[in-house]
């Protein structure tokens, strides 16, 4: 076997800047300069993708960074390519990093005559030359059975279990999280746990698919500052009426942590005029410029744990170990206070 030297870390044009800044906390972890792999990642007049590594790769522990968020395909097809360029260049092992993993919410034959799309992009990514897969927030942990490879999936609640207590410091008494499902209790009863507060659910009832027929408050929300938690927001419809239905129950505020900032069509639109607060997402998805200029859209940063994951895998220390909080903490030590 190669002796494997450094993680190096190639990037795709899905997020670079994430793939960026995951360089540049490696390099203050370290304590040496990680820069991303020189490499163009291009397209010829008809679309098709062309991947070009311009450095020495081999016997290197490579990442690729690449969220197959929208254009899904394309993302998708780069992730797949850059995958073939580095194994034909004889890398020693490769690891997809993928913050948000695209097709996952067709997890499973919702009806007849569908497919399993989160099943195929599993085989398409193993069969590519993946050694193993590194992730954030999957809309749904059986898609980690899907693969054939390693999956280590990262939680999003640890980040935002820290950015409340640093913004909520002296209101933590008043918080209330609340499901806006009742498929997502798991996910906010952790965030809930994390941070000592109660739990509520939005009961949603649907008559046909795509239409919310009515919304109950499942949990006593009146005089309360609500929090709701989620994996992903796409078009924000159900997620500015859940809002409306929690301030209609009583409470004083609304916000809104969601994990992947999908924000596709009118959503931002529907948010700057939303009974919401703040929406929260962290940069798993490359912020489009109406995210950024949205007023009560706030980023959180995942590259210092995405670094610390990448570290972990490389030196073959646990990944796990980035669930806790008193790990979490002086890896972004500077951007939160706690209590």
């Amino acid at each position: 076997m190669p002796v494997i030297t450094e993680p190096k870390i190639i990037s795709g044009n899905a997020n670079r800047s994430l793939a960026t800044a995951i360089a540049r906390r490696m390099s203050m972890h370290r304590g040496m300069s990680v820069g991303l792999v020189d490499a163009r990642v291009e397209r010829f007049n008809d679309q098709e993708i062309f991947v070009e590594v311009f450095e020495n790769v081999r016997g290197e522990d490579m990442f690729i960074v690449q969220s197959t968020s929208n254009p899904a395909n394309d993302n998708l097809m780069e992730l797949l390519i850059i995958t073939d360029a580095l194994r034909r260049s004889s890398a020693a092992r490769i690891t997809a990093v993928i913050p948000y993993f695209g097709y996952a919410r067709q997890d499973r034959r919702s009806k007849a005559r569908t497919p399993i799309s989160a099943k195929l992009v599993a085989n398409l990514i193993t069969e590519a030359g993946i050694d193993r897969v590194l992730t954030l927030d999957l809309h749904a942990a059986q898609i980690q059975g899907f693969f054939d490879i390693p999956v280590d999936n990262l939680y999003a609640s640890p980040i935002f279990a820290l950015d409340i207590e640093h913004n909520f410091k002296n209101r933590m008494d008043e918080l209330m999280i609340v499901s806006p499902d009742v498929g997502g209790v798991a996910r906010a009863r952790e965030l809930a746990k994390r941070i000592n507060a109660p739990l509520a659910i939005v009961d949603k009832r649907r008559e046909k698919a795509g239409e919310v027929a009515g919304m109950t408050v499942i949990g006593e929300v009146a005089g309360k500052t609500c929090i709701i938690v989620d994996d992903m927001c796409d078009t924000a419809g159900t997620l500015c009426k859940a809002a409306e239905v929690l301030m209609e129950a009583g409470a004083t505020e609304v916000h809104s942590y969601i994990t992947h900032g999908v924000l596709s069509g009118p959503a931002v639109e529907r948010i700057s005029k939303s009974v919401m607060k703040n929406l929260v997402i962290t940069d798993s998805i490359e912020p489009t410029a109406a995210v950024k200029a949205c007023a009560n859209i706030r980023i959180v940063p995942t590259a210092p744990m995405f670094a610390q994951a990448i570290l972990n895998t490389w030196n073959g220390t646990s990944v796990s170990s980035l669930f806790e909080t008193d790990t979490l903490v002086p890896i972004y030590e500077g951007l939160y206070t706690r209590g």
